[in-house]
């Protein structure tokens, strides 16, 4: 009675349309007062003490040097310099789309950012080339969603605190993946393009694209600093997230002056507003998790599922079509911080590694990202090229379907996400 009590008025609270952070702390509280002595005075000390988490503070960090970025030239520099890689293929734009969405998202860390930086500019373009309406939307608003897989990636860090996992390693074990679902959507993309009739053209000169390159350099630097810095000692994630926010104003401010005075304010403040949500479910989240530890009810469940004798394979059966479901209701931060007390014991005792079901979760949010009724990038694409939700929706389904194909590989071939974090880190 006390699980349906604590689930039933988190999922009918979030039904009716209350925020997920407030449903989340309502529905534990009210549980708590029916079912349970917990003792509510110590609740705000407890949620501050899992506020008070040093990797936490690289949230804001990263969230305000992709505002930093988006806001100047850095997003259209680099799809400049994608251009000049591969836009003479046949579907040579909608691939230089999905190439500068995975360079702009391993520099933003967010996914309706990176939509917004490339969508804004490479719609325009890819329809005044001929391709149908579809390519245009569907590229750039399927590829924006490797924002949240490619380090640096907030939902990783969300993950990482919540689970009690490296933060280092999960953005390692974001890049292989990543890499390989933006080829598979670039594949997609030339073999439609082929069908269509697009013939491969000239390829831009060496010197147009050493050219182009050098233009976007300031903006790319910003990777080998935050990937390059952590893994070389340099600095911890959370030193890293204060240093890429530092370099990114430089970068906009002071080397491409396409940053003024007085945008500096209203950046901030997007920034901090968007911080203040996330830290806000966070919170909520917290007392959600320590209710959830206290009643003892993740092993309840874990114990359950072993007397089912669910295995490996079916339990990521099972979540998979979990996450989806809940990923098309909420943002995937939320997600990750309601489901992985619950779901991380029993994918441990199933032996499944914690690292690589950290990468299933974030490939399944990548989904709910693109997929209705609230995906977030639907509606950010939507808003930027005035097409109706349904228009996106049905141009985003072949590379929603190659993101699906995608997610099967890294669910059952871990090594596809354990490669390159087991290499640098045992």
């Amino acid at each position: 009675m006390m699980m349906l009590s604590l689930f039933g008025l988190l999922f009918g609270l979030m039904l009716i349309g209350v925020p997920v952070a407030v449903s989340l702390g309502t529905s534990t509280m009210i549980t708590a007062l029916v079912f349970t002595d917990m003792e509510l005075m110590g609740v705000p000390q407890k949620v501050f003490d899992g506020l008070d988490h040093y990797s936490l503070m690289a949230i804001p960090m990263f969230i305000l040097a992709g505002a930093f970025l988006s806001k100047g030239s850095a997003s259209t520099r680099i799809i400049e310099f994608a251009k000049s890689i591969v836009g003479h293929l046949p579907g040579g734009l909608p691939i230089a789309a999905i190439f500068a969405s995975i360079i702009f998202a391993a520099v933003s860390g967010s996914s309706p950012a990176t939509v917004v930086a490339i969508g804004s500019v490479m719609y325009g373009a890819i329809k005044a080339e001929g391709y149908p309406t579809k390519y245009a939307i569907g590229t750039i608003a399927t590829a924006g969603s490797l924002g949240i897989l490619i380090p640096p990636s907030i939902v990783f860090i969300v993950y990482g605190v919540t689970a009690e996992q490296s933060i280092g390693e999960l953005f390692m074990a974001g890049v292989v993946p990543g890499l390989m679902i933006g080829f598979m959507m670039m594949v997609v993309t030339y073999i439609g393009a082929k069908r269509l009739g697009f013939e491969k053209t000239q390829m831009a000169p060496f010197k147009v694209r050493w050219k182009k390159f050098k233009e976007a350099f300031w903006a790319l630097m910003l990777i080998v600093i935050v990937i390059g810095g952590i893994y070389g000692g340099l600095f911890t994630p959370t030193e890293a997230g204060a240093a890429s926010a530092v370099y990114a104003f430089f970068v906009s401010f002071f080397v491409y002056r396409d940053l003024k005075l007085k945008q500096i304010y209203p950046i901030v403040l997007e920034a901090a507003m968007t911080s203040s949500m996330i830290f806000f479910i966070i919170a909520n989240a917290m007392i959600f998790s320590h209710f959830l530890t206290d009643e003892s009810i993740p092993q309840t469940i874990t114990q359950m599922i072993i007397n089912a004798n669910v295995g490996p394979i079916m339990f990521l059966v099972i979540v998979n079509v979990l996450l989806f479901l809940m990923g098309q209701f909420m943002e995937p931060s939320s997600v990750v911080m309601i489901t992985v007390p619950l779901l991380l014991p029993i994918a441990m005792t199933l032996g499944i590694d914690p690292i690589h079901f950290g990468v299933v979760m974030i490939v399944n949010m990548e989904l709910g990202m693109i997929t209705p009724p609230v995906g977030l990038n639907l509606f950010v694409a939507s808003g930027i090229t005035g097409l109706s939700l349904k228009e996106v929706i049905v141009a985003s389904l072949p590379w929603s379907m190659t993101i699906l194909a995608g997610l099967l590989l890294v669910t059952y071939i871990p090594e596809i996400s354990l490669w390159l974090p087991h290499m640098m880190f045992k």
